[in-house]
């Protein structure tokens, strides 16, 4: 019987400590998913600030371009007609756009507020589970801890009566520790549980609708510098179009690494006012657009610095697209592929916006850049691994707008 008794209590003692070392994997893995809900709470915090700047800024920006929209217009209309009462009608015309550009904008803020605020609580409820989770695997493992080094009688009295070996289960041992033991092989229901983190609404979903009728007028015939392209570029004639010549990729290196060194300059460059030009991304799977500014010295030989550079950049993973601005690194949520790309610098008040000009939206804007030196225009197709690439990008152009309706 007292080899029994022992045989019983190691095949127990190894369940225990099997139960043992789950609990402590599991422990591990509720922790760190509670560190990371207490991270993403301070990150949302901070992405949801930023992104009232953004609206704010983005706001200001529009304001501008409608202001000088109407008076424009005025003027136009008053070398045109002599009417006394058709400046009090743009008045009130550009005040009652003003009003709707306004409430346009006090309602996303109004939006991203109650997403942020969704958010946060969908993240303190997780938070809160996870330290419970936590709360009891601790407990649970002080538990499995002691009875694993307890001795073989000590540790088979606690068994409930019906998984007791044959020849135990005549005898009385104390309730209070089968109850023990009891509470233990219940928490293993607890190894059961699945954290998962919790599933939050991305801000970039809070979009801006609405491109400004004045990037028609802003909007410049932009030509690439054949100077300033990296060797593996082949430009069209007409110095609208970027290409990947065959043949001249490199395979060598990191398959996993997005080599975007295949960039090319505009020929014109900005040291003042506001500029637009649109991108056609339709025919890439890997590119970046944005604005360069700094000097290019040689041929193929423009500044990789990412200090130097403002970028949008587009991806996809499989049939998963992706976006990234830079500086500093940050990922947006994109519903479907991106198209055409339009870019907005406004070289005075520092900013730098992206659109999705299919969709009439920002994607993202910079304010308050502190530039230096004359700005371009900066295209990038990212150069294949041992594949060659179709990947192309075209600049767009349009004649400018002479339609004289104002709009926010």
């Amino acid at each position: 019987m007292v080899c029994g008794i022992q045989e019983a209590a190691e095949n127990y003692r190894k369940l225990f400590q099997e139960i043992l070392n789950t609990s402590r994997e599991k422990l591990e893995a509720a922790k760190s998913v509670l560190t990371d809900e207490q991270e993403r709470m301070a990150m949302i915090q901070e992405e949801e600030q930023n992104f009232k700047k953004m609206i704010e800024s983005e706001y200001r920006m529009r304001l501008r371009l409608l202001n000088e929209e109407c008076e424009q217009n005025l003027q136009r209309q008053q070398e045109c007609i002599s009417d006394l009462n058709l400046g009090e009608t743009l008045l009130n015309q550009v005040i009652k756009l003003a009003t709707e550009l306004e409430e346009m904008f006090q309602e996303m803020l109004q939006r991203l507020g109650r997403v942020g605020r969704e958010n946060m609580e969908k993240l303190k409820e997780s938070e809160a589970r996870a330290s419970e989770q936590v709360h009891s695997l601790r407990k649970l493992i002080v538990e499995l801890e002691k009875k694993c080094g307890e001795g073989a009688l000590a540790l088979l009295k606690c068994l409930d009566l019906e998984i007791r070996p044959p020849e135990l289960r005549e005898m009385n041992f104390c309730c209070a520790e089968a109850t023990q033991l009891s509470f233990l092989f219940r928490s293993k229901s607890l190894l059961l549980e699945h954290l998962e983190p919790a599933r939050i609404t991305d801000l970039s979903l809070c979009h801006i609708r609405g491109l400004s009728s004045m990037f028609r007028v802003l909007q410049r015939h932009l030509t690439l510098d054949p100077e300033t392209a990296h060797p593996c570029l082949a430009l069209s004639e007409d110095l609208r179009t970027m290409r990947l010549r065959h043949g001249q990729q490199d395979g060598a290196g990191n398959p996993e690494r997005l080599d975007f060194s295949a960039m090319v300059l505009a020929a014109e460059s900005f040291t003042s006012g506001r500029h637009y030009w649109e991108v056609d991304v339709g025919k890439a799977t890997r590119w970046q657009v944005g604005v360069y500014h700094g000097s290019a010295d040689a041929k193929g030989s423009t500044a990789r610095a990412s200090g130097e550079k403002v970028l949008l950049t587009g991806s996809v993973m499989g049939t998963e697209w992706t976006l990234w601005v830079f500086p500093p690194l940050k990922r947006l949520f994109l519903e479907k592929k991106l198209d055409t790309v339009g870019v907005f610098l406004d070289c005075e008040h520092g900013q730098i916006s992206f659109y999705n000009v299919t969709e009439t939206s920002l994607i993202y804007n910079f304010s308050h850049c502190a530039f230096q030196g004359a700005l371009r225009p900066v295209f990038s197709l990212c150069i294949p691994n041992g594949d060659t690439s179709p990947d192309s990008l075209t600049i767009l152009q349009h004649g400018p707008s002479c339609d004289a309706t104002v709009s926010p």
